[in-house]
């Protein structure tokens, strides 16, 4: 069964989000932020499909995108874009690692080439639950 949404928190619990449905993919990106990072992204739209709770703390990058992290057990939990777009809605993505495993296990892993070519990659085959076998 699918489940309605996902949700994740921090290691302490101060931080969470709410992702509606189930995310088709997990993108992981190999930019000089996101691979230090060892995150997997799941996007979409605040207030749409994704929410965000408590108090975090962001990282500025540059003039795109914040990264929001936990002041005190420093877990990154999401990125939130920094300009709304034409249609008004603004672009978030959470970290999928801050969810139970099992519900996003299958998901397949796409990779983003975020330091050279801003280019998707092609699948490899790899899912979720193979990085945490």
């Amino acid at each position: 069964m699918v489940p309605v949404s996902l949700e994740g928190r921090c290691h302490c619990g101060a931080v969470g989000w709410r992702f509606l449905g189930q995310p088709d993919s997990a993108t992981a990106c190999n930019c000089t932020v996101c691979r230090r990072y060892g995150v997997l992204w799941a996007y979409g739209h605040e207030g749409e499909d994704i929410t965000v709770d408590g108090p975090s703390v962001a990282y500025r990058r540059g003039k795109a995108i914040d990264f929001h992290f936990c002041s005190s057990c420093g877990c990154v939990s999401h990125w939130r874009a920094q300009a709304v777009q034409d249609d008004g809605r603004r672009r978030i993505a959470v970290n999928l690692r801050l969810t139970d495993p099992e519900p996003i296990a299958k998901l397949p892993i796409d990779h983003f080439d975020g330091l050279n070519t801003f280019d998707d990659l092609p699948r490899d085959g790899t899912c979720v639950g193979d990085l945490w076998a």
